[in-house]
């Protein structure tokens, strides 16, 4: 009796022990698969989700824009002469700081329906797409990104940042205004004999494009950021597809 107890127990000690071999068998092959084109589209579009949206939720907060200096839009350099005017005057100082705040927090509100955007161009990606991102520069995904949403983010841009740059400073004169007004004289005289002698050249910057472009700037900047550190820092891989997907080009 004794003997056949202990045949028994070493029967189901190989028999556990054999199982537990096979499972870890198991988990390494399903580890060790090869990708599948739908794994590589799945994990790519998560990633994309994951970065834009936490790109755009960035600069959607208050002072996402106007907070960070990598990102904070300033007015073109054309615009210093305006700048260092109106400053001069009583008060004059807090009428720029003030035109410096309207245009980030415009670019801060259109930021909030980015999203939206991102998503639908995700949506669309190829099997093509992703594998040409997962075997990109590490900006590969963001460039895809600023390729299919550029015109419709500028769409949404542009609209809150001119509306930002019409309202009145003083005098009834916008940012616009002064824009308008410094670029129209300068260009004048560009024009002019003398002005071509001295090998000046006309200003030709759109104010309102300017800015959006810049707004859109710091938008793609900050979904550049999300990629890298997905692509870079495994604790940034929140799900099993992007643990797989990333893992298998470390």
């Amino acid at each position: 009796m004794k003997t056949r107890i202990i045949t028994l127990l070493l029967s189901l000690t190989i028999l556990l022990n054999s199982c537990a071999e096979l499972l870890t068998a198991l988990e390494t092959v399903a580890t060790d698969a090869p990708l599948t084109e739908a794994e590589v589209v799945e994990g790519l579009k998560e990633a994309l989700k994951k970065g834009a949206r936490e790109g755009a939720e960035r600069l959607a907060a208050e002072n996402g824009y106007y907070g960070d200096e990598l990102v904070k839009i300033y007015l073109p350099d054309e615009a210093m002469v305006i700048v260092e005017n109106v400053s001069k005057i009583p008060g004059g100082q807090q009428l720029i700081d003030d035109v410096i705040i309207r245009i980030n927090r415009a670019a801060e509100n259109a930021a909030k329906d980015a999203a939206p955007i991102f998503v639908s161009s995700i949506r669309q990606m190829t099997v093509r797409d992703a594998f040409g991102i997962l075997r990109g520069e590490s900006d590969a995904a963001t460039q895809y990104l600023k390729r299919t949403t550029y015109d419709d983010l500028a769409n949404l841009y542009r609209p809150q940042i001119q509306e930002s740059i019409n309202k009145d400073l003083v005098g009834n004169i916008s940012t616009q205004d002064s824009w308008d007004a410094l670029t129209g004289k300068w260009n004048k005289f560009a024009g002019s004999l003398a002005g071509r002698l001295a090998g000046v050249e006309k200003v030709e910057t759109n104010l309102g494009d300017y800015l959006t472009q810049k707004a859109l700037d710091g938008m793609f900047l900050k979904v550049a950021g999300e990629e890298l550190r997905i692509r870079e820092d495994v604790n940034a891989r929140v799900t099993p597809i992007l643990k797989k997907v990333f893992g298998s080009v470390d």
